[in-house]
């Protein structure tokens, strides 16, 4: 069993759903990465999503934008993040998963990199830019190697765009709760216990909800209706106000409460 379905699993034996934290790879570097990594498994994170930062992030708003190029800045590269991760395996068992695009996988070799990733502690790899009809040389690596391939589904996911995901993802389904890029929203979309009821209908892996949640309020929405919350944009705008202790301590803050408000969903609560 995967470390994420395992997590899955014993979340969802306790009645609880996951908290999946996003920051990028690198900002303000990989040192920082690593300790941030530990500090927001302590106070809550159940899976953590690493940005690897590209030059044309066309899916991610100003914010993760910014956070990529501060990373760039500092000489981050992939194979360096999957070092980092090795590192990170020294001290923890949480799952990671390597959320970005296509083109860097493709220049380091799919093969070497699936085997790099599988040996370094990866443990899924999330593509924005890689649809499903496409996906198969990829797909089938991942598979050799162990790695979950995670699928996307957006608010425009017709019945057979569903019905093609389902058989192809692993790990969990990441769900885009709106349109567009990813950024702070201000509120929860009222659709949106319907469109993962829709999924769910269809798709057996857990489904986590994304793009655009920003406290523990929003959390809790999410968390009645999914099987996990995704916290991207407000997580790294952390990393763009503070630095240093201050940092961490605004981390371990702000991950356990939203780590609170996933669980003020009631322990247990049918979804």
């Amino acid at each position: 069993m995967s470390r994420i379905a395992e997590k899955f699993k014993t979340l969802g034996t306790n009645g609880e759903k996951a908290l999946i934290a996003f920051i990028t790879a690198g900002d303000p570097d990989l040192s920082v990465t690593r300790e941030c990594i530990l500090e927001m498994e302590r106070s809550g994170a159940d899976i953590i999503e690493l940005g690897v930062p590209f030059s044309d992030p066309m899916a991610d708003g100003p914010t993760i934008q910014k956070s990529s190029e501060r990373a760039l800045a500092a000489g981050t590269t992939l194979p360096k993040i999957l070092e980092m991760v090795a590192a990170v395996r020294k001290q923890s068992r949480i799952p990671i998963v390597l959320m970005g695009y296509f083109n860097p996988i493709l220049q380091y070799g799919i093969d070497a990199f699936v085997a790099d990733a599988a040996a370094a502690g990866v443990d899924g790899v999330l593509l924005v830019d890689l649809p499903p009809e496409e996906a198969g040389e990829f797909r089938n690596a991942t598979v050799r190697g162990g790695i979950d391939l995670i699928s996307l589904l957006t608010p425009t996911s017709d019945e057979n765009r569903i019905s093609r995901v389902a058989p192809l993802g692993s790990g969990f389904i990441y769900y885009v709760s709106v349109t567009g890029v990813t950024g702070v929203r201000q509120s929860v979309a009222d659709s949106l216990a319907g469109q993962v009821e829709r999924i769910r209908k269809r798709i057996s892996l857990p489904i986590a909800v994304g793009f655009g949640i920003s406290d523990p309020s929003q959390a809790a929405s999410v968390a009645r209706v999914a099987d996990a919350v995704v916290v991207g944009s407000a997580i790294v705008r952390l990393f763009e106000e503070h630095q240093g202790e201050e940092l961490k301590q605004r981390l371990r803050s702000f991950i356990a409460d939203l780590k609170g408000g996933v669980r003020s969903c009631g322990v247990g609560q049918k979804d």
